[in-house]
């Protein structure tokens, strides 16, 4: 069992206080369940993870059947896995066999308070979703309760960053303590700051296709087309461009191609599957 302050093992001798009678202030989800029953396994890591997601809200105990063969006589199970949620020392509601994570979810909520949400994790959906000022009005309100917060700070600037706001993002970095500005987000930071400011200055990428169309070692064309790329977080394609741009004139602009793969894979992180290809790439291409 995953070791847990919300998970504990009910016996015979200790059902009565640990279930019984604290389910007057906390609710109790009991599950009695076996080692050899297939179901039982699959339903233990739901209700492990709902237990620790509602922080504390219920308490999982776990009956072993085989061990605790007169308490699980006593709680009339005919059937595992059966699951009893006890509440003020009464059975208000329970359920047979391994039910999805969506139908307990139901169970729960009919009796139980949910867990606040948290509000980085909401900030982060709203984000993903495409809602950046709801995720910005989050994650200000986060940053003036706790300034030192250097995740959210990043986050912030990154949100200022795609917001056009790149002075702010830019100051943020600089604020950053040493260590902090080589950790992988910060490092993201900073290319994608110095990717939207160098965006500005780029031709439409209807124009830059069509030069690549009619000469596909056009230096200027595939370094251009490739910042495009990055903004839409099309990474492959830009560093496949980057790729034939040092394959065309490798010197362009002092070597700016090798520069800015650089950059996107510190951007992407090593474990990024395209990084690892185009790495790979990089160092035949040197060698």
């Amino acid at each position: 069992m995953t070791a847990s302050s919300h998970i504990f093992d009910a016996t015979a001798d200790n059902f009565q206080q640990k279930v019984m009678e604290a389910s007057a202030t906390t609710p109790i989800l009991v599950d009695v369940w076996a080692e050899w029953c297939a179901p039982c396994k699959q339903l233990m890591p739901i209700l492990q993870k709902l237990a620790e997601e509602y922080q504390g809200n219920f308490q999982l105990a776990k009956v072993n059947a085989d061990e605790q063969q007169e308490l699980t006589a006593s709680l009339g199970v005919r059937s595992l896995p059966t699951i009893i949620l006890v509440k003020d020392g009464q059975a208000v509601d329970g359920f047979n066999g391994a039910l999805p994570e969506g139908e307990i979810r139901k169970v729960l909520e009919k009796h139980i308070e949910a867990p606040a949400e948290d509000p980085y994790e909401k900030a982060h959906a709203l984000w993903d979703a495409g809602d950046v000022d709801g995720a910005l009005a989050i994650l200000t309100e986060m940053n003036q309760k706790d300034p030192e917060n250097l995740d959210v700070l990043i986050d912030l600037a990154q949100l200022k960053a795609e917001q056009g706001d790149l002075d702010t993002a830019e100051q943020v970095l600089n604020s950053l303590p040493p260590e902090e500005k080589m950790q992988h987000k910060a490092k993201q930071l900073a290319a994608r700051v110095k990717f939207l400011k160098q965006s500005g200055e780029l031709p439409p990428q209807a124009e830059l296709e069509a030069k690549l169309e009619a000469n596909p070692k056009d230096p200027e064309a595939l370094h251009q087309l490739a910042l495009h790329r990055v903004l839409q977080d099309n990474n492959a394609e830009a560093m496949d461009l980057l790729i034939r741009l040092m394959q065309a004139d490798g010197t362009y602009k002092d070597g700016v191609a090798k520069t800015t793969l650089v950059e996107l894979f510190e951007k992407l992180g090593n474990n990024n599957p395209d990084v690892r290809a185009y790495r790979r790439k990089l160092y035949a291409l040197m060698h």
